[in-house]
C-alpha cells in the first residue's frame, strides 16, 4: 500500500454505486481520528464540504460549501475510528458518507472514504471523487505536520 491516495473503482455497472478512496497517514489512528472527527476542523482539510466557518446548530453542524449551505451530522464519538456523517444538501437531499480511520500499527493509519453516487452523473461522480482525493491529501499533510 502506498502513501498516496488510492481509489478502488467499480468493475461493473452495478458496482458504480460507490467508490472507495483511501490514504495512509504517518500518525497514530487516534490522533487522526480526533482531528478529522472535529467538525470545526473541516474547513482546513475538506474544501469540498466546508469552505467557511462551521457553526453548531442543535445536533448538527452548518457550513457554507461549494454546493451552498449544508448541514452535517456525525455519528457519536467512538473507539472504532468511525466518522460516518450525513450531509443535507441545499436541495434537502441527505447523503450518508461512510468514513473510517483504521490503525496500521502504532504510528500509521489508513483513512477510507466511501463515495456514493446517488443521483450524480458519471462526470459529477468522477469530479466528486477527485475532490475527495484532494481533501484526503490535505488531511494527510495537516496530520503529519502535528
Amino acid at each position: 500500500m502506498s502513501d498516496s491516495t488510492t481509489t478502488t473503482g467499480p468493475t461493473t455497472d452495478d458496482a458504480k454505486a460507490s467508490h472507495h478512496l483511501d490514504i495512509v497517514i504517518d500518525r497514530p489512528w487516534r490522533a487522526v481520528y480526533e482531528y478529522a472527527s472535529d467538525p470545526r476542523n473541516l474547513p482546513h482539510w475538506a474544501a469540498g464540504l466546508a469552505g467557511s466557518e462551521v457553526q453548531r446548530e442543535v445536533s448538527q453542524w452548518s457550513m457554507n460549501s461549494p454546493m451552498g449551505r449544508v448541514l452535517v451530522s456525525f455519528v457519536p464519538e467512538n473507539e472504532y475510528g468511525v466518522m460516518d456523517h450525513s450531509v443535507t444538501l441545499p436541495t434537502g437531499e441527505s447523503v450518508l458518507n461512510p468514513l473510517r480511520v483504521l490503525p496500521l500499527g502504532e504510528d500509521r493509519c489508513e483513512v477510507v472514504f466511501t463515495l456514493r453516487r446517488g443521483t450524480m452523473s458519471e462526470q459529477e461522480f468522477a469530479e466528486d471523487a477527485a475532490a475527495v482525493a484532494e481533501d484526503l491529501v490535505q488531511l494527510k499533510e495537516l496530520c503529519e505536520q502535528q
